[in-house]
């Protein structure tokens, strides 16, 4: 398991395009967004005024958690076609130790890329306490461990980096535009909010934004309380590490 993980942080820092890719999207996303939709934005029914690159960044937190697990779960389906994904699997060692050596690589990537982006909080005005970091970080975590897993179950049930990229682009990206990164589930439609409601990446915004505002009174209290959104994200997160596991363990290459 050590091994794998140390695999992925050295196949990252040799693709320096990976690294420019997985932060440089999100902030040009954000900001284009951002500043093209600020002036029509309209905060939710009694929250407190804030700008849409504000509320947004959240979302944009969110974008980069999910682009790393995207990116770094294609190196499943290019390990499989090298024979590398062979040779571990009749090596004497548990499946187990191959599918948690892998997600725990892609979630420590994704974390860091998360936390550096959450290091320009203080530019929009939002201001992290040292207290509130370790919070803040173990929820960027649960949700990286939930992606990174839901990423390696569908990558190790696929042959093809094309169907990985058309399965993502129609599952994971409807996921987050439907979760609260963009608009509030306030200023949805009925039949909005009710996929919204049965998305469990939801939950996972609904968390990191009333994290990030712990004790400023500007938590968006329109999904559900912290404690729900939290319990969901960690159901979400074992649900898919159970599966990636189940999928590994019954499944030859």
């Amino acid at each position: 398991m050590a091994s794998l993980w140390q695999r992925e942080m050295v196949r990252f820092l040799r693709q320096r395009s990976r690294v420019i890719g997985a932060l440089g999207t999100p902030l040009v996303f954000w900001l284009l967004v951002g500043s093209g939709f600020g002036s029509s934005f309209r905060p939710a029914t009694g929250a407190p005024e804030q700008g849409y690159l504000e509320y947004f960044f959240p979302g944009t937190v969110l974008m980069v958690l999910l682009f790393t697990s995207i990116f770094s779960n294609i190196s499943v389906i290019e390990e499989r076609r090298e024979g590398f994904l062979l040779s571990v699997l009749v090596a004497p060692a548990s499946r187990l130790s191959l599918v948690l050596g892998k997600i725990l690589g892609v979630t420590t990537l994704a974390s860091l890329q998360g936390g550096l982006l959450l290091l320009l909080s203080p530019l929009l005005g939002i201001r992290i306490a040292w207290t509130q970091w370790p919070l803040l970080l173990a929820v960027v975590v649960l949700i990286a461990v939930a992606l990174s897993s839901l990423g390696f179950a569908l990558a190790w049930k696929l042959d093809s980096i094309q169907g990985f990229h058309a399965l993502m682009n129609l599952l994971l990206v409807p996921m987050w535009l439907l979760s609260g990164a963009l608009f509030p589930m306030s200023g949805a439609s009925s039949w909005v909010r009710i996929v919204m409601l049965a998305n469990p990446m939801t939950y996972a915004m609904s968390a990191l934004r009333q994290v990030l505002y712990l004790g400023e009174g500007q938590a968006a209290p329109d999904v559900c309380s912290l404690a729900t959104a939290v319990c969901v994200t960690l159901l979400f997160g074992v649900g898919t590490l159970i599966v990636s596991v189940a999928l590994v363990s019954r499944r030859s290459l």
